[in-house]
């Protein structure tokens, strides 16, 4: 029996697909604005905040790096009504994302602030600046240029991750695909233009941060 294609349906259902993309890139936009800021914070006190703050934000950044998203994710939208927090789908998936990335970009934006040489702090000392003061304007926007790349490919990472918030209705990508292969009965041509959207905006995004990066950390011209 040969099996025949047929992409007819995308006539149809490409509103839902517009759809799905645009809460993927919404989640996507979100999360990591968020999840960057969050990481920077976290970073910030888990090298420099109290003793305390270090193991708040120790034990948050394990918690998250040592479970699955899926997991997470049924937590806030099923597990916090428990304690009266009920949050809609899309609040909890952008919730999800906001926390998941947080920790990585956390431990991320760790490493390249402890990669920066030891002289960039005394500077900022000798000029009176505090260590607020310093981190802001002397170490990190030479840490965020050094680890860009690896922050964008984890940005790409929680995107592609994001399919994950169909499970609790949200109507991303995946939930397009899913509503539209139990329509139509088209599984391999729902899923194969899926997949290739998805391919298409890994890539978009890739460019996008990398764009960002050329904009905010513009390289320096040697003599």
């Amino acid at each position: 029996m040969t099996y025949s294609f047929n992409f007819m349906w995308l006539a149809t259902y490409y509103p839902v697909i517009v759809k799905g993309i645009l809460i993927t890139l919404e989640l996507t936009i979100v999360g990591g604005v968020l999840g960057i800021a969050l990481g920077i914070l976290c970073a910030f006190v888990k090298l420099y905040g109290t003793a305390p703050l270090r193991v708040v934000v120790a034990t948050y950044v394990e918690l998250i790096r040592n479970t699955p998203f899926l997991v997470q994710l049924f937590f806030i939208f099923f597990g916090l009504p428990a304690l009266g927090i009920r949050l809609g789908e899309l609040e909890a998936a952008n919730i999800a994302m906001v926390v998941n990335l947080g920790a990585y970009a956390c431990e991320i934006i760790r490493a390249g602030i402890q990669a920066t040489p030891r002289g960039q702090f005394e500077a900022g000392a000798s000029l009176a600046m505090s260590r607020l003061e310093t981190f802001r304007h002397v170490v990190l926007v030479p840490a965020l240029q050094r680890i860009w790349p690896a922050l964008s490919s984890q940005v790409v990472i929680v995107m592609l991750g994001s399919a994950v918030v169909s499970q609790i209705a949200a109507q991303d990508l995946t939930y397009a695909a899913n509503y539209i292969e139990s329509r139509t009965f088209r599984s391999f041509e729902a899923y194969s233009v899926t997949t290739a959207i998805y391919l298409i905006l890994a890539i978009l995004v890739r460019q996008a941060m990398a764009g960002v990066g050329r904009l905010v950390f513009p390289r320096r011209v040697s003599r």
